[in-house]
């Protein structure tokens, strides 16, 4: 009997154990199904993802390169419908035309530049200043200040159009490249204060707080501290100012009358009329394409310090 007890006892084990691992090569089945399931789910997710940007690539670089061609193509070509057999005859003439002295558009394109370049800077370094104080200085109603700052980005300027230039004009702004600078700072302002308030909200006080037991200054903690984590929103606040200003027609056709001050959408206006009237499609396309160029290569290169600026703020902690 205790020899049979003891081989039943030394046999449970062995069933215990087979079971066990029946159980466990089960549960490693599985395992290993679900494994399956999950590549063929992440590819499925990898082509419709591939899908949708190749199908965005065609939506937005399809103009642009007809566009381009257009540019390229003679007077004749670009009237008609398009035609296999002439498509491809491209030249030079459409630029010749523009860029001849007649045609004023390099000096548009040289004041253009000078706008930009300066309402993008004083919209950044003004935005930046008032960030500050925003994220940083607690005062009875700044909320109410702050949301009324955003309140003016619900007003389009064409609105108060007439106004705004009696204004300039009585301050003898109109006319003058100093003036157009200033109102597109004014109209592209709240924008950049919004964007600044939220990068200083996203960067720790502690970074300031070691830095003014240093004895630095809080001109000296935003220029030399803050500046490389400022950088994204500081160029999204620049970005969005200069590509606004660069392509802005209505402000500058109502504040210049001078021909050697006209911006490059006003300069393309006069461009696209020729004799008794006739609208040069050639020069427009052309010209055209020459206000493309800053606006692509500028964003291109600052599209990573774009997409961080904008969603600054965005996460906490």
């Amino acid at each position: 009997m205790s020899t049979t007890a003891s081989r039943a006892g030394l046999a449970a084990p062995d069933l215990s154990t087979r079971t066990l691992t029946t159980s466990g090569d089960g549960g490693r089945r599985r395992r290993h199904q679900g494994s399956v399931r999950h590549p063929r789910d992440t590819a499925v997710k990898r082509t419709l993802y591939v899908i949708a940007g190749v199908g965005a690539t065609l939506v937005f670089g399809v103009p642009l390169i007809w566009s381009i061609l257009r540019a390229f193509q003679s007077e004749a070509v670009i009237t008609q419908a398009a035609d296999p057999a002439t498509f491809f005859q491209l030249g030079w003439q459409n630029f010749a035309a523009v860029f001849s002295p007649s045609s004023h558009l390099l000096t548009g394109v040289v004041n253009s530049l000078v706008v930009s370049i300066a309402t993008a800077v004083l919209t950044a370094v003004i935005a930046t200043m008032a960030g500050y104080g925003f994220a940083r200085f607690r005062f009875r109603g700044s909320g109410v200040v702050f949301g009324l700052v955003l309140l003016t980005m619900m007003v389009p300027f064409q609105a108060i159009l007439t106004p705004l230039y009696l204004e300039m004009n009585a301050m003898k702004l109109t006319n003058s490249l100093l003036g157009l600078v200033l109102f597109y700072t004014t109209v592209n302002l709240p924008f950049g204060v919004f964007v600044m308030r939220n990068a200083f909200e996203s960067i720790p006080t502690e970074l300031e707080d070691s830095a003014f037991v240093d004895g630095a200054s809080r001109f000296r903690v935003v220029v030399s501290v803050l500046r490389p984590l400022l950088l994204p929103g500081a160029a999204t606040a620049a970005l969005y100012a200069f590509l606004a200003s660069w392509t802005e027609f209505l402000g500058a056709l109502t504040f210049l009358t001078k021909d050697s001050l006209y911006t490059l959408p006003v300069a393309l206006l006069n461009l696209q009329t020729g004799a008794y009237g006739q609208v040069s499609y050639g020069n427009l396309v052309a010209g055209s394409v020459v206000a493309m160029i800053p606006c692509i290569a500028l964003y291109v290169g600052l599209q990573r310090f774009y997409v961080a600026g904008l969603s600054s703020g965005a996460l906490k902690g």
